[in-house]
């Protein structure tokens, strides 16, 4: 990503750069503490097609946030982890949660 000669008009837009998206958050929220297989990915989002869940792990990848390993199995099996990068976004996804809690408590 540093390659990249990007202009951002804020840090958010920054932010929101690398982990904006509809899946994106959720993704990383799930790998907090434990890698996980895409089969595992795709059972704790339902909502994401197969499509968009690829696109999406191809995304947080491409920036450095998370770490994909293929295991050579028949079939094979594909892993995927958080990076110290995408270690860096937990305080925030965990401010997002208690946040998303309040939502919950407070106006619905």
């Amino acid at each position: 990503m540093k390659d990249k000669q990007i202009h951002f008009n804020c840090p958010v837009e920054a932010s929101l750069s690398l982990i904006g998206g509809k899946y994106k958050p959720l993704i990383l929220w799930h790998l907090i503490d434990q890698p996980l297989h895409y089969m595992e990915l795709q059972r704790l989002i339902p909502n994401a097609t197969p499509k968009m869940l690829s696109s999406q792990l191809h995304d947080l990848e491409d920036c450095g946030m998370i770490h994909r390993e293929v295991i050579p199995e028949k079939p094979p099996k594909t892993i995927y982890s958080l990076t110290p990068f995408g270690k860096s976004v937990i305080p925030i996804l965990d401010a997002l949660c208690q946040w998303g809690k309040t939502i919950l408590t407070d106006w619905m």
